[in-house]
């Protein structure tokens, strides 16, 4: 269910239209509508001041506000794009009528967006090798865990290589209560049954039964407490085995280059440069003679990319761009990132290069697009 204020409810057919979370995993937008907030905002009411720096996303859901930035006060109705985003804020906003707005942190959305778009290009490029089809199947399960939300997006192809295979049978224990743990587990195939023991007594309550897809002792990972369940086989079945310090490796972030806006300016005039924000993003505005290549489609898409040359690529705050550089590497080509995004460069969109005419690669150049 999702949160409802003034008979608004905020679920997934909400959010989903809105730019960028419908480039979000299923399982990633659920996580963000429970990070959301609803705003209700009355006429007068401030929602943000010119200047200020928020690291919030607003999205106007209904009513009407009013802006009053360098030129004339302006009105804002509903859109599929945040408020006057740029950061610090253009321009003063305030309710013109009762309105509900979205708020939600502009870190965590971009942190999940380029976690569903970096695991997006790994299962397009295991699609290109079919030997590997039920690895990509079983990725992109277990890619639904919030576990691994804490691993660098960089790290995602590392993840299966990561888990190790287990073979079990029914009666088996895996976990037991009170002992400490130090791995967890993913159920492949089989199922187990989980069950905790009554205080100061020997028997057991059956808490729960799990089955293929699920993971179980998670907490051993990410802390040093005990277990607080048993868990048992029930059937015959194939675990995969993560340990605490394989899963600490997967938390270690790739050194990446990264470029000052001046420095990023200067090599622009003679390097390409790419905007890997979703195309939404990128026609609502972009730096001038900057090429579309998504991060997730940037397996299918980067075939255009000349391994004898470099790239500079920028996203908002520089997450996906840097992914986007590591992931590139992988395939001997060179390219380097915009440091903090485009969202970080107060500049950016008052000295004249910022457009939304698009652009395209042919023959190895960037020209203007249709």
């Amino acid at each position: 269910m999702g949160k409802e204020v003034n008979g608004l409810s905020l679920d997934s057919d909400v959010l989903q239209p809105l730019v960028p979370f419908r480039h979000l995993m299923p399982s990633h937008l659920q996580q963000l509508i429970k990070e959301c907030e609803l705003l209700y905002l009355f006429p007068g009411d401030l929602l943000f001041e010119k200047g200020q720096y928020d690291d919030v996303h607003y999205y106007l859901l209904t009513g009407e506000l009013q802006a009053d930035g360098a030129e004339q006060k302006r009105y804002l109705e509903s859109s599929l794009y945040p408020v006057s985003d740029q950061q610090p804020r253009a321009e003063r906003v305030w309710a013109a009528t009762e309105a509900t707005l979205l708020k939600i942190s502009r870190e965590r959305l971009d942190q999940l967006l380029t976690w569903s778009q970096a695991a997006e290009y790994l299962l397009v490029d295991m699609a290109a090798h079919r030997h590997l089809d039920e690895d990509a199947a079983w990725l992109n399960t277990i890619l639904k865990s919030n576990l691994f939300l804490k691993v660098p997006p960089t790290n995602v192809d590392k993840i299966l290589s990561s888990l190790e295979t287990r073979l079990v049978e029914a009666g088996e224990v895996i976990i037991r209560q009170g002992e400490l743990g130090d791995c967890c587990y993913f159920i492949k195939e089989g199922k187990a049954d989980v069950s905790r023991r009554r205080p100061d007594e020997e028997s057991s309550d059956l808490v729960a039964t799990i089955i293929d897809g699920r993971c179980f002792g998670e907490d051993a990972l990410l802390t040093e407490s005990v277990r607080n369940a048993t868990v048992t086989m029930r059937t015959n079945g194939v675990l995969l085995e993560l340990k605490k310090n394989d899963f600490l490796l997967l938390l270690r972030e790739p050194e990446s280059k990264t470029l000052s806006w001046s420095a990023f300016q200067e090599k622009a005039q003679s390097t390409a440069v790419i905007d890997v924000r979703t195309e939404s993003e990128y026609f609502h505005g972009h730096l001038k003679n900057a090429v579309n290549i998504p991060l997730n489609l940037l397996r299918l898409k980067g075939r255009v990319l000349d391994p004898k040359q470099s790239y500079l690529l920028y996203c908002d705050s520089g997450n996906r761009s840097v992914t986007a550089a590591y992931f590139l590497s992988q395939h001997g080509i060179t390219a380097q990132s915009l440091k903090g995004g485009i969202s970080a460069q107060e500049s950016c969109l008052k000295s004249g290069c910022w457009t939304t005419q698009d652009y395209v690669f042919r023959n190895g150049s960037v020209i203007e697009g249709h």
